[in-house]
């Protein structure tokens, strides 16, 4: 956590970990044994913690052996998006999680109805 730029205690564990997490929330008695090594994160939580911090899984369950590994480069996915979406994105990422869910529900809504309607025209151009 130092290395990512974070305090290694528990209240900023769980904040931060809560934030990107899709799966039940953490509480603060959780992370305090994360961090004291009483309990290890299931392997859902633990790749969080791994994309949040960016440091391999490996690293957070046995240490990081290997400071000069060769990685392959990650490819960014916001590559060749415009800055209206990469705002939309900024002001989502800041949404509390449950505004998140109701937005990603939403958008899936949204994304199934279109599939649908394209599946409705294909079909009718096919006649």
């Amino acid at each position: 956590m130092v290395a990512a730029g974070y305090e290694p205690k528990p209240a900023v564990l769980e904040r931060e970990f809560n934030t990107r997490h899709w799966g039940k929330p953490m509480t603060l008695h959780g992370v305090r044994r994360w961090l004291l090594g009483e309990t290890l994160p299931d392997h859902r939580k633990l790749a969080t913690l791994a994309d949040w911090l960016g440091v391999p899984v490996q690293a957070l369950v046995y240490g990081s052996t290997d400071k000069h590994a060769v990685r392959e480069r990650q490819p960014q996915w916001h590559t060749g998006v415009g800055y209206q979406d990469r705002e939309l994105f900024d002001i989502y990422l800041r949404l509390p999680v449950p505004k998140r869910r109701l937005a990603r529900d939403v958008i899936l809504a949204i994304a199934r109805a279109h599939e649908a309607e394209q599946a409705e025209a294909a079909a009718r151009e096919a006649r």
